[in-house]
């Protein structure tokens, strides 16, 4: 069974940054991709990022392009979220994801192309 553990969420004030980690466990990673979405109140869960086990090639939404960044640490299954030039819009619950499909270059923005979720961290951005 697939395990997601994120941490690293909080308070910070804009144009702060934020590092999220997503810990897995369950099975081996090494192909396959891995996501990072967001929810806010009252809001539909959106994509943030994507990144591919394998190649390490990246996914973004337009609304985080060249603010954050996705990364991942094959040998501790850890993927991250940095977030820089944070803003109040970005304030959300974000979730870590683990992708459905395999493949050494696949990337999803998609929910449903996604199996497992985590908790949840909630990032909080004060105007």
């Amino acid at each position: 069974q697939v395990q997601l553990e994120e941490s690293g969420g909080g308070l910070v004030q804009a144009g702060g940054s934020l590092r999220l980690s997503c810990a897995a466990s369950g099975r081996a990673f090494s192909s396959g991709y891995m996501g990072w979405f967001r929810q806010a109140p009252g809001k539909e869960r959106e994509f943030v990022a994507a990144i591919n086990w394998a190649r390490g090639n990246t996914y973004y939404a337009d609304s985080v392009k060249g603010r954050f960044t996705i990364s991942r640490d094959n040998a501790k299954n850890t993927v991250y979220l940095q977030m820089n030039s944070l803003k109040p819009e970005d304030t959300a619950v974000y979730y870590c994801a683990a992708g459905r499909y395999g493949g050494t270059w696949s990337v999803s923005g998609r929910l449903d192309d996604y199996a497992y979720w985590g908790q949840g961290t909630q990032v909080t951005v004060s105007s």
